[in-house]
């Protein structure tokens, strides 16, 4: 299938007072977004994986052994990714839901040593990559993270939230800070009332 660019959920400037810029999400969703999309498409014309599905394309192509994985996986997952962390921030809804809430203090005790394991997970991500909330295989939550575009689909884990800690996403609002940045993130960007509908 044809990778497409969705629209941006808000407008460009409706996360700005909550640290993620207009310039950010220009720079962001409209190019390397748009230049995962064009690359993908670019790869999968006339391949094997023209006619499959996203997720398809993302399990069917990822390599566990492989140093570094193929043009079609990175571009097409990091796709998924995008498609994904738009969705799960938001200009409102900030207030975590009782279910979510309860949930998260189940499995990490409190909310703040989510927030604190989070945030750890994206900070020890060495380079680029993405850190997550994960419902696991076990139905367990769990936080994980992952090198460049490799996400929790490729080890059938559920996503119900993931910050992409590529400096292209921070560095403009935040420069080198990416404590700061993710702490941001969980604070004042996660659309909750999305993440617990992943539940």
């Amino acid at each position: 299938m044809a990778l497409e660019l969705p629209n941006l959920p808000y407008a460009h400037d409706a996360l700005a007072e909550a640290g993620m810029s207009k310039e950010t999400l220009e720079f962001h969703h409209d190019l390397h977004h748009k230049a995962y999309v064009d690359n993908g498409n670019k790869l999968l014309a006339g391949s094997e994986w023209e006619s499959k599905s996203i997720e398809e394309i993302i399990t069917g192509t990822y390599d566990a052994n492989a140093k570094a994985q193929n043009g079609i996986f990175n571009n097409v997952s990091q796709h998924w990714n995008h498609n994904q962390f738009w969705e799960m921030m938001g200009p409102n809804n900030h207030n975590m839901p009782s279910e979510l809430e309860a949930a998260l203090v189940e499995s990490f005790g409190s909310i703040d040593k989510f927030k604190e394991d989070f945030v750890a997970a994206g900070v020890g991500q060495f380079g680029s990559g993405w850190c997550w909330l994960v419902k696991d295989t076990d139905d367990q939550l769990k936080i994980t993270k992952t090198e460049n575009g490799v996400n929790p689909l490729c080890f059938n884990q559920k996503t119900l939230l993931g910050c992409d800690v590529w400096e292209h996403s921070y560095y403009i609002d935040f420069r080198n800070k990416r404590p700061v940045y993710i702490m941001n993130f969980l604070d004042k960007l996660v659309n909750w009332e999305y993440v617990a509908s992943q539940l």
